[in-house]
């Protein structure tokens, strides 16, 4: 059953904010492989604004701001849970992390899918999942 509302046809960015905008930088794009698509320092608001891409079209919007507040994680707050991206291969991917110094939970078995799964999180804490779908 339709509610003949139009259809949405995909996501097309994510924005996150960031405290260490260099920091942040590094990690999304020399560690989590992302391609910048453009980047732009805004002076009115002493930010930074950083488009990058995945390799299906999706975008992230990377953006700092000075002294923005903590967002909660633990315990879970209401609004965004985490950001999923889709590996190949779920062990590797675990692999260049660990490479990285970054602590990635352990893998887990989605009960419905049974798709393989496992958490990290960015420089400012924002959990983020890997869910391996195998060609």
């Amino acid at each position: 059953m339709t509610s003949g509302a139009p259809v949405l046809q995909a996501v097309h960015h994510v924005a996150l904010i960031c405290v260490d905008y260099e920091k942040s930088k590094h990690f999304y794009v020399d560690v989590l492989g992302l391609q910048i698509i453009a980047e732009h320092y805004r002076a009115a608001r002493a930010s930074w604004k950083l488009d990058l891409a995945l390799p299906d079209g999706t975008q992230l919007e990377l953006f700092s701001f000075p002294n923005p507040p903590a967002r909660p994680s633990q315990p879970e707050a209401c609004g965004l849970r985490h950001l999923a991206f889709v590996v190949r291969d779920l062990d590797q991917y675990i692999a260049w992390l660990a490479s990285h110094q970054i602590n990635v939970e352990p893998v887990r078995i989605d009960e419905y899918t049974l798709k393989r799964f496992t958490f990290f999180q960015d420089p400012d804490g924002l959990p983020l999942e890997l869910y391996e779908l195998p060609e």
